[in-house]
């Protein structure tokens, strides 16, 4: 418990901002303040401008849960540049999104609990990812465009009681704007800026019947050339962007009565281009950063949609009952080229269809000093996948090959849950809570074969490689044969917490978590049978102390944490010569560290806000291609991540003002691989390649605001920084090359915005 107490006296002293002052009458919307929607408050009622947050299932001030979240606001988002979901890092402490296939499959990584080397589209991710209190099972609708949102909730550590599902490390809440049946109001916006880049978000809503029936439509896209320039011959340009979304959500509460239904059908799509890859050394040569050379740039193409119905009946002043049921599916093709190369060394096609389907009926109860939630929930998942690996030369000079991989995996969970927060003593309360989940899951229709040929051919089948039991290559090509097998685990996880308010002061808190995240089937086998294997659930205990509140007269909202987690079996990918991925777990691991976050206030004109954090999380117990990592850091696990920013308003006159609003992010060193800088042995592979330098990035947006008009202006990566997000080293499977990911290039541009 040494760590945690030293990770606890950090967030303490990591970060004492002096006051600063509101914002057009109201604490700028960053994180912890209001949402955009919030009313305006007086100079002096900061308190009154929390965002309402339903961490605890059950609307309460940010600032009064005694949990680790970041709560951030529509208007902040655009105030600090982020647009889609992989921007999020940028406003949330030790939190970071990598991916290798750019903004379509992020990858979420929360106190250093993420998938770390895993990219297959049928794993879990660890960061439970919601909509409107709606899991989503797929990765691939994680890269969605944050557009007409009311606020985004990030809650750090296991949520394993009242989530539940999946959130070892924690989940990440999307909250949409909805119908407020008062009143009719919209909004349209249009931008421009470089590479081409057009932007399009509006919505409009209309109340039909006052307090009674309203519908909300918004919609989003974002069109532009690609990032990175690829300078092959008449090749396409990587990072090109093409997104369009909507969504339509009608309420009806029928008489203002105790009935309040909630009704939400959206679509999307991203067809953009694949992301750039530094890849074969040789063919670097003479390029800038923001280059490459590459023959086969692939597209993205990713579409979601869905629906679903959000029911909430008021049994009674102290009874009420929710029921979310929905239905969501879509698709992903990547056509990649991993080789960044102009020759055909490896191109892969990544398919997946997915859908799901889920169902959550809860109760609420709340008394003097008693609040009890309790409920079930059903889900239910699947994800056909079809993955083609084109390998040049792989027979010799000119003789291509590969193999093509299909499986079907279904996944269903049940789970019955229940928490209480209990008065024990005045302003002190004890939660409890505990929910318990069976999780059932298939492999279905498994069949993989090489063939000569390649992935844009005509393929000829040589030898069937899943079901196989020998060597790569020693079974008949058998167009019958299919694999099949199963897996199950159940779980108890829960919360136990004590926090003490004080009276008009800050709220501190010391609380246990048990995180879960189920069982997995390796995707990534398609060599062999033999590789398609069930690993163990993912574990972690979580202790944690915290405090936040207002302070300075409520000039100063401040929040902080420690924690200390022991985490195990963390399920990721062990490489080997085939080549394939085998899914195992790693036994045991240690992480520990500290976040603190601040809002300041200094009168009418200025707010600085600021957050940082620390982290510690290294494996005790983990072999991967037979080097021995005790002591490695986990992938995506800065020591240290910090943000900052101010929004200075330049001058007000009543009708019209300007708003400067300038933010730095900095990240130290982070590995992209567990083994870190230890090369496997036997093999030519140099992993120090797969991690990025500390670095620091500077954002910002001027916003001028002339009555119902505001025209914005923005900078992202000011200085052009170099940077890369994701990294892996093929040569410990036979590959002669690693690839990396870079980050975007600095972009700018302006929009113009109407409400009315």
């Amino acid at each position: 418990m040494k760590h945690l107490a030293w990770a606890m006296l950090a967030a303490t002293t990591a970060l004492h901002p002096v006051a600063a002052l509101a914002q057009d009458q109201q604490p700028a919307p960053v994180v912890g303040t209001a949402p955009e929607t919030a009313p305006a408050a007086t100079q002096d009622d900061g308190a009154a401008n929390d965002i309402i947050v339903t961490a605890n299932r059950r609307e309460q001030t940010v600032l009064s849960v005694p949990i680790a979240i970041s709560a951030v606001g529509g208007a902040a988002l655009a105030t600090k540049g982020i647009v889609n979901s992989a921007n999020l890092s940028d406003a949330v402490p030790n939190l970071q999104v990598s991916s290798p296939y750019g903004n379509t499959q992020p990858n979420f990584s929360l106190r250093g609990i993420s998938v770390a080397n895993e990219y297959n589209s049928n794993q879990a991710s660890p960061i439970g990812v919601y909509i409107d209190d709606v899991y989503m099972a797929s990765r691939s609708s994680h890269g969605m465009g944050l557009f007409d949102l009311d606020r985004v909730e990030v809650l750090r550590g296991p949520q394993g009681t009242l989530f539940g599902r999946n959130t070892t490390g924690g989940a990440i809440n999307f909250i949409t704007r909805g119908p407020s049946l008062n009143g009719n109001e919209g909004y349209a916006e249009v931008g421009y800026g470089n590479y081409n880049s057009w932007t399009a978000q509006g919505a409009i809503e209309t109340t039909m019947v006052e307090d009674q029936l309203g519908l909300r439509i918004a919609g989003n896209y974002v069109r532009s050339d690609g990032l990175f320039e690829n300078v092959y011959p008449g090749g396409r340009d990587p990072n090109r962007q093409n997104t369009l979304q909507g969504r339509a959500t009608l309420r009806i509460n029928p008489g203002s009565g105790p009935l309040d239904i909630k009704i939400k059908i959206y679509g999307g799509r991203d067809h953009g281009t694949q992301a750039a890859i530094h890849g074969l050394l040789s063919a670097r040569s003479g390029l800038d950063f923001f280059q490459v050379n590459e023959n086969r740039i692939g597209l993205n193409r990713t579409d979601a949609y869905g629906i679903s119905a959000n029911i909430r009946y008021e049994l009674s002043p102290n009874l009420s009952f929710t029921s979310i049921t929905s239905r969501d599916g879509g698709s992903q093709y990547i056509q990649q080229a991993a080789d960044g190369s102009p020759f055909d060394i490896l191109d892969v096609w990544w398919q997946s269809k997915f859908g799901q389907f889920s169902e959550e009926a809860r109760f609420n109860y709340s008394a003097k000093g008693l609040n009890l939630v309790g409920g079930v929930f059903y889900g239910w998942d699947r994800v056909v996948t079809d993955n083609d690996f084109g390998i040049g030369s792989v027979f010799g000079p000119g003789a291509s090959g590969g193999f093509f991989q299909h499986y079907r995996q279904e996944r269903r969970s049940y789970a019955v849950f229940a928490q209480g927060d209990y008065e024990i003593a005045p302003r002190l309360t004890l939660t409890l809570g505990a929910r318990y989940t069976w999780d059932r899951l298939q492999y279905r229709d498994g069949y993989a074969f090489l063939y000569a040929g390649y992935v844009d051919t005509v393929k000829t089948p040589l030898a069937t490689t899943v079901p196989c039991a020998g060597q790569p290559g020693t079974c008949a090509y058998n167009p019958d044969a299919t694999f099949a097998t199963n897996g199950r685990n159940n779980a108890l996880t829960g919360r136990a917490s004590l926090s003490y308010q004080f009276d008009n002061g800050p709220l501190i808190y010391a609380s246990y978590n048990r995180g879960y995240r189920s069982g997995a089937f390796n995707g990534g086998s398609y060599t062999s049978s033999s590789g398609i294997n069930f690993v163990d659930p993912e574990r972690v205990n979580a202790y944690e102390i915290g405090t936040k509140g207002r302070f300075i007269d409520n000039a100063l909202t401040l929040s902080a944490a420690g924690f200390y987690y022991d985490y195990s079996k963390q399920q990721l990918q062990d490489l080997r010569p085939g080549p394939v991925g085998i899914l195992v777990n790693a036994p045991k691991s240690e992480v520990y560290g500290a976040e603190v976050e601040s809002n300041l206030r200094l009168g009418r004109a200025l707010t600085i806000n600021a957050a940082v954090g620390y982290l510690h999380a290294k494996y005790k117990e983990l072999i991967l291609q037979g080097a021995n990592l005790a002591g490695n850091d986990l992938p995506f696990a800065p020591r240290w991540t910090v943000q900052g920013g101010v929004d200075l308003k330049l001058f007000d006159t009543g009708s019209s003002k300007l708003v400067f609003s300038p933010n730095v992010v900095y990240f130290s060193r982070q590995f992209f691989t567990p083994l870190n800088e230890t090369n496997a042995p036997g093999s030519a592979q140099q992993n120090a390649e797969l991690q990025q330098r500390a670095y620091a990035k500077v954002n910002a947006t001027a916003a001028w605001t002339i009555g119902r008009f505001t025209i914005k202006g923005f900078v992202n990566n000011l200085l052009d920084r170099k940077t890369y997000v994701y990294g892996l080293d093929l040569r410990g499977a036979g590959f002669p090359y690693p690839f990396l990911t870079p980050a975007a290039p600095r972009t700018f541009g302006g929009a113009v915005r109407v409400a009315f």
